[in-house]
């Protein structure tokens, strides 16, 4: 399956919730039209069959479920692809692992230079971020508006905007260049479906 060119990647929330509830809210998202999902769950009680599941959701509505640095899960489920931050291993790992056809991504955080050699050893895509305060990433060192700005004259690939992004503050970032708009909490923390339509509005 091919990494969406722009539109919102919903990023799963799986704090304090049930492997039941997390599919409940990933649904009520592809319903109301996320391009794309990233399973990510920094404290998993059992990967294997949730990220199955969500992989069943999104494959049915046709859109690719990535998962966050966890290259080998990937593998086992057959997901479209994986995220990698500069901690997680090597692009070229990932390749070697999970295949060409494989969607790669890449955390660039504020760093265009980081940017370029992701697209040098053929990444999918990159991220920047975090933009704003974000609950998801208290500590992430902030990225300027100006980041996605130099990208867009040097990176041909889609860029990702992430970090305590609203459907009030993602223009911003669209407007800079962003191409997709990725969202933990601002979809998953009330009512997904309406969340996510918010921010639909945006790319309309």
């Amino acid at each position: 399956m091919d990494f969406p060119q722009s539109g919102l990647y919903a990023i799963t929330k799986t704090e304090n919730k049930t492997a039941e509830q997390i599919i409940i809210d990933v649904s009520a998202a592809i319903k109301a039209g996320i391009q794309i999902l990233q399973y990510r769950d920094k404290h998993p009680v059992d990967a294997n069959h949730l990220a199955g599941a969500l992989k069943e959701l999104c494959h049915a509505a046709n859109i690719p479920l990535i998962i966050n640095d966890n290259i080998a899960l990937a593998k086992q489920i057959g997901a479209d692809g994986v995220h990698i931050g500069k901690e997680d291993g090597l692009l070229s790992y990932a390749r070697e692992q999970l295949g060409h056809q494989a969607i790669v991504g890449v955390s660039c955080y504020n760093s265009v230079e980081l940017a370029l050699q992701a697209q040098q050893h053929s990444a999918d895509y990159v991220a920047f971020g975090r933009f704003f305060p974000s609950r998801s990433k208290p500590l992430a060192a902030p990225a300027q508006l100006s980041c996605l700005q130099q990208a867009k004259t040097c990176i041909n690939i889609p860029v990702v905007a992430i970090g305590g992004i609203l459907p009030e503050n993602g223009s911003e970032l669209l407007n800079a260049g962003a191409d997709l708009l990725a969202v933990i909490d601002g979809i998953f923390t009330t009512t997904p479906y309406q969340s996510t339509l918010a921010y639909q509005a945006l790319f309309k």
